[in-house]
């Protein structure tokens, strides 16, 4: 199953110091997760002056129980980073099904 999940950084003037003291963690995890096909995609959400205010990502998991396990040992949530998660159920589209690891 697949879910949308979107971290919102914190809008306090620590927050992008934050988010850069975990980013190279996040990014290992990423790594890991995409060779293992739990994540399909993810991006930086901007700000219009190009400033990292969040996060997007596709990830596939059994069930949301297992995101939120994935969410525990998340960098930017341990780090604090992410304020606000929402996770969102969703399918992938038939055009799509090849990020799906068998």
């Amino acid at each position: 199953m697949q879910f949308l999940v979107i971290g919102h950084d914190g809008e306090d003037d620590e927050a992008l110091s934050r988010r850069m003291a975990a980013r190279d963690a996040h990014l290992a995890l990423v790594s890991d997760s995409v060779k293992d096909g739990r994540q399909l995609m993810g991006a930086a959400i901007l700000d219009d002056e190009g400033k990292m205010r969040g996060s997007v990502m596709l990830v596939n998991y059994p069930s949301r129980k297992d995101v939120d396990e994935w969410l525990k040992n998340e960098p930017y949530v341990i780090g604090n980073v992410w304020k606000k998660i929402d996770v969102i159920p969703c399918q992938l589209a038939p055009s799509f099904a090849h990020l799906l690891k068998s």
